[in-house]
């Protein structure tokens, strides 16, 4: 009876560890030991990569998406990037829409597809916004495509890229980690130097103003810290220092950049509040230890 019982929980036991996931508007996409990949959720423009239009209520393995090494999935809005380190080979599928997929036309695409511009370069970091993306590559140079009536892409102009293209603006500096908001972007150096770019109407670029910037503009150092990561909201962006302190700026309708308020911040501005708790819990081990 123990040992049936035991061969019994033993199957119970998924057969695949989770690595890694990421989820856009309405899908999500979940990359398993042994190279497989699945999706789950609406499926209208062909984001979950299964060669149709129907939803999946449950993960459901992409069973077209026949590629060794796969290392990261990133969901847009509705479109999902695929990238195997082995073949160093970036695939998309999903919403075509202003060029989003990077194959040079808005086509919607259903089954996981190469991004040929992107064949044979070795990707550290790709990232999608609503509807522009952007890959770095290991040796630092950025690289976006999609919907740009912002400048979101950092290309000059804003005019929609149907294909990838190198962000010139970065020449002879290594970025490390770019994010992607709405319609706006943003990037950390290997020097940990910030930059924003897109639309800057909320101060989510972090610039000090509310205008947009067309190409990525270096922020003014944020008390002598050094970031190590970014990320972007809608309409706001947070930082986080090598010292790990949590900075944000922009849109704050809704308290979402943390300060106990409603206002935007232009430029990055401290969360205070984190490291006081995280002080508060310290302080009561020590008056516990000491009792």
């Amino acid at each position: 009876m123990g040992e049936n019982s035991e061969v019994a929980s033993d199957e119970r036991k998924p057969c695949h560890e989770v690595l890694l996931v990421s989820a856009g508007a309405s899908h999500s996409v979940a990359l398993l030991s042994d190279n497989v990949v699945c999706s789950w959720g609406r499926g209208e423009d062909g984001q979950l990569g299964h060669g149709d239009a129907e939803d999946r209520l449950v993960p459901t393995v992409i069973i077209t998406l026949d590629s060794p090494g796969i290392v990261s999935l990133t969901c847009g809005a509705d479109h999902t990037i695929a990238y195997s380190e082995s073949e160093s080979q970036v695939f998309s599928w999903g919403w075509g829409d202003f060029g989003r997929l990077g194959h040079g036309n808005s086509s919607d695409v259903f089954t996981p597809q190469p991004v040929k511009a992107l064949q044979g370069l070795k990707i550290k970091q790709i990232a999608c916004g609503d509807s522009h993306c952007l890959a770095v590559s290991i040796d630092g140079q950025v690289r976006s495509w999609g919907r740009n009536q912002n400048g979101q892409l950092g290309l000059g102009t804003t005019e929609d890229s149907l294909i990838p293209q190198i962000v010139r603006a970065f020449e002879g500096i290594s970025v490390k980690i770019v994010a992607a908001g709405a319609e706006h972007t943003a990037a950390v150096t290997e020097d940990g130097e910030l930059y924003g770019w897109g639309w800057g109407r909320y101060g989510n670029l972090g610039l000090g103003d509310r205008e947009d910037r067309l190409v990525p503009a270096k922020g003014s150092s944020v008390e002598g810290e050094n970031m190590a990561l970014v990320a972007c909201g809608w309409r706001h962006t947070i930082c986080v220092s090598y010292t790990g302190q949590l900075y944000t700026y922009g849109w704050s309708k809704y308290g979402q950049l943390g300060h106990g308020d409603y206002e935007d911040h232009l430029t990055p501005h401290k969360l205070a509040s984190v490291w006081m708790r995280e002080e508060e819990g310290g302080r009561r081990k020590k008056e516990e230890k000491k009792l």
